[in-house]
């Protein structure tokens, strides 16, 4: 049983854990929500600053947490790709400089297969492949098969903002704190989530038709500006309630709908939610509801590895770890890199 030192800093959380297979023995994440807020989004610059100041102690406190010294590590991991490349050099050059100090194996880890992996950090026993896994997150909303760990085909997109970026623009347009996700739940609660209706956004297929299991929020942010305009016209106070309900039903219906009409399109029996977003109540609700009348199986990550964190890289490093997988010392960092190319991290030559 591997036991791996990780690190996550793909965006805005500092984060370190010490992780044995499935089992988390120390985990630390240093958030700068606070700070991003005063610019209602995250600040590149400021971000890297952060991860640099807070890296340090964060290993600190999860070696001693867990009574395990980095000489007795496994292997050293970080998230490699995607993410803000700043910020993921402090972590990639943190964990590369343990590895060469200590002598340990170095794993770069793609940062949505440590989504991905989440859900084996739970109690139950993880879910065998083949299953569909609906990602969604700040960044990315994505519909993935998996059949296997390494073995990823991507069903499924946003085409323009992510449901958890989405979240937070809305989130700003109600006057709302950022992050738009967690302000929106708390200000849904008691509203009424038809009183507005709003579009389900669909992509167009080239030659006709829409794409069946494709994501576009969009359309959804600007009905959400006009019935603000329309309802601040009338000089009446917002009816804030109604319309966080309103938007979050539409949003968590979307993400269900599609995710479960391509389940039972590809045969799968099961499906996993993942991401950040996955925390969402609303979205829980509903997908438990839809899976078990259409006579599917669901998971969902635990809710404290739903956010970023580096627990889940190191799940994702265990797996990689025994599957004999290893990453050049050289290896640097890229803001983009599909799923499905990340077994490139593995390569005897750095492939970036």
């Amino acid at each position: 049983m591997p036991t791996v030192l990780a690190l996550e800093t793909s965006c805005d959380e500092s984060a370190a854990a010490i992780v044995a297979d499935r089992s988390v023995l120390a985990s630390a994440v240093a958030s700068q929500i606070e700070e991003h807020a005063r610019w209602g989004g995250v600040v590149p610059e400021i971000a890297s600053r952060r991860h640099l100041e807070a890296l340090p102690s964060l290993i600190e406190r999860v070696v001693a947490e867990s009574g395990v010294a980095l000489a007795e590590v496994d292997a050293i991991a970080a998230s490699v790709a995607p993410g803000l490349v700043g910020a993921l050099l402090v972590g990639s050059v943190t964990g590369r400089t343990l590895a060469r100090l200590h002598g340990k194996p170095f794993l770069g880890i793609h940062h949505l297969e440590g989504h991905l992996a989440s859900v084996q950090l739970g109690e139950e026993a993880p879910p065998q492949g083949p299953v569909l896994v609906l990602l969604v997150s700040g960044g990315h909303t994505e519909l993935i098969r998996v059949d296997a760990p390494g073995h990823y085909q991507r069903l499924g997109r946003s085409h323009d903002d992510a449901a958890g970026e989405c979240f937070d623009k809305v989130g700003r347009l109600l006057g709302l704190p950022y992050p738009g996700g967690p302000a929106i739940e708390a200000a849904a609660q008691g509203g009424d989530p038809s009183r507005f209706s709003l579009p389900k956004g669909r992509v167009s297929r080239p030659g006709g038709g829409f794409l069946p299991y494709d994501f576009s929020f969009s359309g959804l942010k600007t009905a959400m500006l006009r019935q603000v305009q329309a309802l601040g016209a009338s000089g009446a106070p917002l009816p804030l309630a109604d319309l966080a309900a309103s938007f979050e039903q539409v949003v968590a219906e979307v993400l269900v709908e599609r995710s479960c009409r391509c389940a039972k399109a590809e045969g799968l029996a099961t499906i996993v939610l993942v991401g950040g977003v996955a925390a969402n109540r609303r979205l829980r609700a509903l997908l438990a509801q839809r899976a078990a009348a259409d006579g599917l199986l669901w998971r969902v990550a635990p809710l404290a590895w739903c956010t970023d964190n580096a627990a889940m890289v190191g799940a994702a490093a265990c797996q990689r770890f025994a599957e004999g997988c290893r990453s050049s010392i050289r290896l640097g960092v890229a803001p983009r890199l599909p799923l499905a190319e990340a077994g490139r991290l593995y390569a005897s030559e750095a492939c970036f």
